[in-house]
Order: C-alpha cells, then sequence, then structure tokens
C-alpha cells in the first residue's frame, strides 16, 4: 500500500521536471510564431551579402540607425535579453529612405552566426545559412 504512494509522487515530480525543462528549451530556441525559414547566404540579394560582410566587419555602416537596437517586440525571433539583437539596413536599390529590407544580428553581431533576414520590414524572418 505505500508503495502506491510513493510512485505517485516520485511520477508527478518527473513529469513536472521534464515539462519545465521542454519548455524552457522551447523559449530560448524557437521563436513564438514556430521554426523559422531559412535562407542560403547565396540567395540574399547582392545588397544582403555586402551588409553581412559589414557586420562581421564591424562596419563602417552607410545609415546612422545601423546597429541600433532591436526589440523583437512580436516575439517572431527566439526570446533572448532586451539589448541582444542589432539591426542593420540592407539597402533597396532605387529606394529614397532605408527601405524594408534588414539584417537582424544576434549576441555579438560581428561573430554570433546569428543572422537573420527580413524584405518585409520585420513581418517576416528568415534564419541565415552560411
Amino acid at each position: 500500500m505505500t508503495l502506491k504512494w510513493v510512485k505517485a509522487p516520485i511520477f508527478f515530480v518527473v513529469a513536472l521536471l521534464l515539462s519545465f525543462t521542454l519548455c524552457a528549451k522551447e523559449k530560448h530556441t524557437m521563436p513564438s510564431s514556430g521554426p523559422l525559414k531559412t535562407i542560403a547566404y547565396a540567395d540574399l540579394p547582392r545588397q544582403g551579402q555586402q551588409t553581412l560582410a559589414l557586420i562581421k566587419q564591424g562596419g563602417p555602416f552607410p545609415f546612422p540607425k545601423d546597429g541600433v537596437v532591436f526589440g523583437n517586440y512580436e516575439g517572431s525571433l527566439p526570446k533572448q535579453p532586451r539589448g541582444y539583437y542589432h539591426e542593420y539596413t540592407v539597402p533597396t536599390p532605387g529606394a529614397h529612405n532605408r527601405g524594408a529590407r534588414r539584417i537582424i544580428a544576434g549576441g555579438t553581431p560581428a561573430s554570433s552566426g546569428q543572422y537573420y533576414y527580413t524584405d518585409d520590414h520585420y513581418a517576416t524572418f528568415k534564419f541565415i545559412v552560411e
């Protein structure tokens, strides 16, 4: 009789720990909207490739807002502390302003390997596969 009472709490604790572990992993590795699509480096527009090269060499950047913190307020990218992501303009030929294209870099921008491309002003993102 006492064995039943011992098994139930142990099962509950193991299930609870497993659910916390899975939830914690998902919060830090997956965006809230599900897995991100990818884009190969070779498939970026030429201007995107040039912007990524500038990010990796630390600049200089052509736009004053390049390198500012990207807030990720919609949760489209994996959840990270504020200040983790920075945005950079990908010039759009013919545009008279910064246009809609950006690369978002995570962590230390020059070396993180976490680069995301958007061509629709943050509506969707693709992880850049190098």
